[in-house]
């Protein structure tokens, strides 16, 4: 794996699929979503609505995160596609909000840390390196979502799409998110489990930038010459968080 030359003093994650394991909590939502919305669908088939709903085709949740489209309706649009896709009746404005009910309670229920978050961040943390999160969800959302994984205790929730008004890949919110952590860009590492919108952000924003590319969990396709690309142009890969301080030479 690559390794950066020198330290960081800084360590700033994404939270969703980095530090926390959204995957499965989507699908514990989706599979009670399905079970009312789009019962003929066989539990085999509840994975390709989570596929579907995590590769968000549309881009609602980035019309979301660039300030276009609000968050409520961004996810009543994704609720109506699935409907769609699948097979289901048509939702209407009480219908999602029902819709919206099961989701976010299965959503919440599920949410768990990754196996390897505590420890790195703990780790991080005694070797004098300060850790932040920054997010393309709300401040709040994600603070409550730290807060019931354990993690809001070691890892401040600096910056949120609602902060500045939009989110990544825009330069501005990790200069801000670097501002509030402390440490200078370029002495900062961000990681987080999208190629585009984290890994190469971070680094277009003068950051060290960290593509935790965990097994089995890519969201989009990326071929084998694409990984090598990115990992020449100076992105660091890593396959789980226990690979991290290594990779960082913390």
């Amino acid at each position: 794996m690559p390794r950066v030359d020198g330290l960081v003093d800084g360590v700033l994650f994404d939270i969703d699929d980095t530090l926390v394991d959204t995957r499965a909590a989507f699908a514990a939502a989706l599979a009670a979503t399905c079970a009312t919305y789009l019962p003929h669908l066989t539990v085999d088939q509840h994975a390709e609505v989570l596929a579907h709903w995590r590769a968000d085709p549309t881009g609602y949740y980035r019309s979301y995160t660039s300030g276009a489209l609000g968050y409520r309706a961004q996810r009543m649009a994704r609720a109506a596609e699935l409907q769609e896709v699948f097979g289901g009746a048509p939702l209407d404005a009480d219908g999602f909000a029902v819709w919206d009910e099961v989701f976010e309670a299965g959503f919440r229920d599920a949410w768990a840390a990754h196996d390897d978050a505590a420890q790195v961040v703990k780790d991080l943390l005694a070797a004098g390196v300060a850790v932040g999160a920054l997010s393309n969800a709300s401040v709040a959302y994600q603070s409550l979502k730290l807060e019931r994984v354990g993690l809001a205790g070691s890892v401040p929730m600096l910056v949120g799409v609602d902060t500045l008004g939009f989110g990544k890949p825009d330069a501005r919110v990790f200069a801000e998110a670097c501002r509030r952590l402390g440490t200078e860009p370029a002495r900062t590492a961000y990681v987080g489990d999208e190629l585009d919108f984290d890994a190469r952000a971070a680094r277009a924003a003068g950051l060290v930038g960290v593509w935790l590319d965990r097994p089995g969990a890519r969201r989009h396709a990326v071929d084998d010459a694409e990984v090598a690309e990115v990992a020449a142009a100076g992105v660091v890969v890593v396959h789980g968080l226990d690979e991290l301080r290594a990779a960082l030479g913390v």
